[in-house]
């Protein structure tokens, strides 16, 4: 099932917010960094520009960029990134931190980062950034559910400031380890030096009771239903 995004106003929706995917990749874990360009395509069918149907269309709607300058500019270019403030905060996250050095960091496309887990594809972290810039303002509360490699944490950490408040959740250790290092290497590190971002060992399912409630919640793992614990939260 596609990761959820949730807001207050839409917890009681059955028609929650979709975007991202299920969480695939290998059992081991992968050294961080990565710096190598790419090309790939920018958004599933029916989503965003349609496929290529015949050859040299190819290249019409592809984001990438030799760079993460460029990565974010041909996300902006495509109307995927449409929020200014959320594409603030993201061009400050460098993604190559979050990415193995085996990877290809700004290849617009979900990259293993071991332990089973993946760090999605940039559309899918701009079209959800974009949705929740509205309650990802200064001074509100994020919870970042299935964490990950903490980008979207840091991300998300950024939008809300010194006077928000970010919570991620992630049940693989290594995995929660590995972001509170990533993100200290970001802007976003010292927002986690004040305790502004936190990430925590905690099962996904039953969020993170003792920081809520939140403005908005973000669930960057796969889900069989309805999460109606982590809905609560809000």
């Amino acid at each position: 099932m596609p990761a959820m995004a949730l807001t207050p106003a839409e917890r009681n929706s059955s028609e929650q917010v979709q975007c991202g995917g299920p969480q695939k990749g290998c059992g081991k874990p992968l050294p961080r960094v990565g710096r190598k360009p790419f090309l790939a395509a920018c958004a599933p069918p029916g989503t965003y520009p349609p496929a290529p149907t015949s050859p040299g269309d190819e290249m019409q709607w592809h984001c990438h960029g030799a760079n993460y300058e460029e990565l974010i500019s041909n996300l902006q270019k495509r109307g995927i990134l449409t929020s200014l403030h959320a594409a603030a905060a993201m061009s400050k996250v460098d993604r190559k931190l979050f990415v193995p050095a085996t990877g290809y960091a700004y290849n617009d496309s979900p990259q293993v980062i071991g332990y089973g887990a993946t760090i999605s594809a940039p559309h899918m972290h701009s079209y959800c950034l974009s949705l929740l810039a509205d309650h990802a303002k200064p001074g509100m509360s994020v919870l970042d559910v299935g964490s990950g490699s903490g980008y979207l944490t840091a991300v998300f950490g950024l939008m809300v400031g010194e006077t928000g408040r970010v919570v991620g959740v992630e049940h693989i250790a290594e995995l929660v380890e590995g972001s509170i290092d990533a993100i200290k290497e970001t802007p976003a590190g010292e927002l986690m030096d004040k305790g502004r971002i936190e990430v925590y060992v905690a099962d996904g399912k039953l969020g993170y009771e003792e920081a809520g409630p939140y403005d908005c919640i973000h669930v960057g793992a796969a889900a069989a239903g309805r999460m109606s614990v982590i809905c609560s939260l809000m």
